[in-house]
C-alpha cells in the first residue's frame, strides 16, 4: 500500500461535495471502531469485562444535557 499524507488526504477532502463529506466521516468512525473493537477482544479477559461493564455507568454521566452544553462548543 503507498504511503499517504494527511496533507494529500485534506487536499482530497476539500474536492468533495458536503454528501461526501459525511460518507469519508462514516467510513473513518468504522475504521476507528472497528480497531478499538479488536484491541478490546485481544485485551485480557478481565480488562474487557471491567470496560464492558463500564460503558453503562459511562454513558448515563456522560449523556446528560449538562454535558452536551459543557462541550458544544467544540
Amino acid at each position: 500500500m503507498t504511503a499517504v499524507t494527511l496533507r494529500e488526504i485534506d487536499e482530497r477532502l476539500r474536492q468533495l461535495p458536503p454528501e461526501k463529506l459525511a460518507v469519508v466521516y462514516d467510513f473513518i468512525s468504522y475504521l476507528i471502531e472497528r480497531d478499538a473493537a479488536a484491541l478490546l477482544a485481544q485485551a485480557e479477559p478481565d480488562a474487557r469485562d471491567s470496560a464492558l461493564a463500564s460503558e453503562p455507568v459511562l454513558r448515563r454521566d456522560w449523556d446528560r444535557p449538562e454535558e452536551d452544553a459543557a462541550w458544544a462548543h467544540l
